[in-house]
């Protein structure tokens, strides 16, 4: 197996951060200067094999990297997301949270509405309270 993520010739020349949990990088194709990925220093595809120390290390660095964008690029938000499995977008096999930085004047969408981006198309009618506590009550059990 190849990932251009453990390979650390592709990361070293960009590398903004890394120690044995945590690497940060820019991507190399950014959606606004300063659209940074942060990633689990092991080789890991989803969060939910991470363990607690390596989810709080990716949760610090990331707050830590808000804070330096702010400053770098007078960032004034942030979108921050990561794809998890192929069907979700999920193109390198290795765990991986965008953070970009936003401020007024960029390119790109400002007015993110996740069912333009994660669904079918076009408009959907609310969901009636009843179906919404139908769908709440079977996710609980499932939690259980």
């Amino acid at each position: 197996m190849t990932c251009p993520f453990c390979d650390d010739n592709n990361i070293q020349p960009i590398k903004i951060y890394k120690d044995d949990l945590v690497m940060a990088f820019p991507t190399n194709i950014p959606i606004v200067p300063g659209h940074t990925l942060v990633c689990s220093a092991r080789h890991v595809s989803k969060i939910d094999q991470l363990s607690d120390g390596e989810l709080k290390a990716l949760s610090d660095f990331v707050i830590r990297l808000k804070n330096g964008l702010r400053k770098t690029f007078q960032a004034e938000g942030f979108n921050i997301a990561w794809n998890e499995g192929k069907m979700a977008g999920q193109a390198i096999d290795h765990l991986h949270i965008h953070v970009v930085p936003r401020k007024t004047g960029d390119a790109g969408i400002y007015e993110y509405e996740p069912r333009k981006f994660l669904y079918r198309p076009g408009s959907r009618n609310e969901s009636p309270k009843q179906e919404l506590q139908e769908v709440a009550e079977l996710i609980k059990k499932s939690l259980a």
